[in-house]
């Protein structure tokens, strides 16, 4: 048999190969019914290999310590189960590796799929997926770009579209993802990736209105996700930041961020990356600290993605947990760089963990030395531009504290070449902090 993707499957009825590709269009839309869909395949085939194995690859990219054992669980089950075709060994394999501390090779067995069959989104996603938890920005957009003539005529052409828009805008190729993005909504209306994408573009080159109208115009396609949503009311709080909005960022925070107390490494990241924002603008947040820096403290030794911890680190400072800061600087310190992952944690993580540190306790030379030397690789954290925008914004608010004006206005002005010379909120504002610092530097050291 043969599912949506036009790749064989070892299913032998047409109840199990309809819930298996009701999972993949889930999956490829982050719908919350994903797990529902795949449990059903494994119930009702749980010699299936494939589905055992991609219940183990989405748990490894839920980034928790406690995830990975399900995953253990899940390999062992593929193993023992049934994997007859080249595609369904690839994809145990790829689990394999990855669980030994080689998502790289995870990522090289998705290629092998798509080689053999380029149509195959799921193995294109999931390759995209890896690579962007590993910051590989240039080689997520190689492989879906080698696959986009296989989706010409394909049933999930709208998800290859939105994946594509997504690595175009990370390249900066802004009107080709805007683009890529509207028509992948066309083919596709529930892709909340590619229109996910389309709002990266808009808050990156200033186009504010445009981005919280297609978020608002276009609620059917991320309303019924997972927890994605709460990152696309992220990126919604983001666009009317720029704007000064400060009211209403905060109503998006309380009543659709975080009205779920969710303990996903990504809800605390959207959560403490957008109150960081708020801090740095001197707009008091409250207490709304404590519940995040309470969820990072059971979180302390997870040591699953530098992404996560680094984001941690934001709520335990916003909490001034103090002695857990210390735990988590103690654990990178250990931490034996032999695991891909864990090579990331050792730096740049330990170098922005010890910046952030430094920042909390008003140390702003350490700070800023510590996330400068970061900040050649961050990328290799993961996540995406706009996410890691909090690390840059933290860098250059550092410099101007430390009395580093030139420095911190090369940063900035860099940045505003990665925006498509857009100059945003957050930039005129520092550019007039330093003009005003250079003509009076004692009103900076009072600070």
């Amino acid at each position: 048999m043969q599912d949506l993707c036009r790749g064989d499957v070892s299913l032998t009825d047409a109840t199990s190969l309809n819930d298996w590709n009701a999972m993949v269009r889930a999956f490829l839309a982050h719908g919350s019914a994903t797990p529902v869909h795949l449990g059903a395949v494994i119930a009702a085939a749980p010699r299936f290999a494939m589905a055992q194995a991609v219940r183990g690859l989405f748990c490894m990219l839920l980034g928790r310590r406690e995830m990975v054992a399900t995953a253990a669980e899940a390999l062992a089950l593929a193993r023992a189960g049934d994997a007859p075709s080249s595609r369904e060994q690839a994809f145990v394999e790829a689990l394999t590796l990855w669980m030994a501390g080689r998502a790289t090779g995870a990522i090289a067995q998705m290629e092998s799929v798509l080689r053999a069959n380029p149509a195959d989104t799921l193995a294109m996603k999931i390759s995209q997926a890896i690579r962007f938890v590993m910051g590989d920005g240039a080689g997520m957009r190689r492989s879906v770009e080698r696959v986009l003539d296989a989706h010409a005529d394909h049933p999930l052409r709208g998800f290859a579209l939105g994946c594509h828009a997504f690595t175009l805008e990370e390249s900066g190729e802004f009107d080709a993802a805007e683009a890529a993005g509207i028509e992948g909504l066309r083919h596709a209306e529930d892709d909340a990736w590619g229109l996910h994408a389309v709002a990266h573009v808009y808050d990156t080159i200033g186009k504010t209105e445009a981005g919280i109208r297609l978020i608002e115009d276009n609620s059917g396609s991320w309303m019924g996700c997972n927890n994605f949503r709460y990152h696309v009311w992220w990126h919604k709080a983001l666009l009317h930041l720029d704007r000064g909005e400060v009211a209403t960022v905060l109503e998006i925070y309380d009543d659709k961020m975080r009205a779920d107390k969710t303990d996903d490494y990504r809800d605390i990241a959207n959560a403490s990356s957008l109150l960081m924002r708020l801090s740095l603008d001197g707009v008091a947040v409250g207490n709304r600290w404590d519940e995040l820096a309470d969820l990072a403290e059971n979180r302390v030794d997870d040591a699953c993605l530098a992404f996560a911890d680094l984001h941690y680190i934001l709520a335990l400072i916003g909490g001034s947990r103090d002695a857990a800061i210390n735990k988590l600087l103690a654990r990178l310190d250990a931490t034996d760089p032999v695991a891909e992952f864990d090579k990331v944690m050792a730096h740049p993580g330990r170098a922005v963990a010890a910046g952030l540190a430094a920042f909390a306790e008003g140390d702003f030379t350490a700070s800023f030395a510590g996330l400068t030397a970061a900040r050649p690789i961050l990328q290799s954290i993961g996540g995406s531009h706009t996410q890691r925008d909090v690390f840059e914004r933290l860098t250059i608010d550092a410099g101007i504290r430390a009395g580093r004006f030139d420095q911190a206005d090369s940063l900035l002005m860099q940045r505003v070449a990665r925006r498509g010379a857009h100059e945003d909120r957050f930039t005129s504002q520092r550019r007039e902090a330093i003009a005003a610092a250079r003509q009076n530097p004692f009103d900076l050291a009072a600070q």
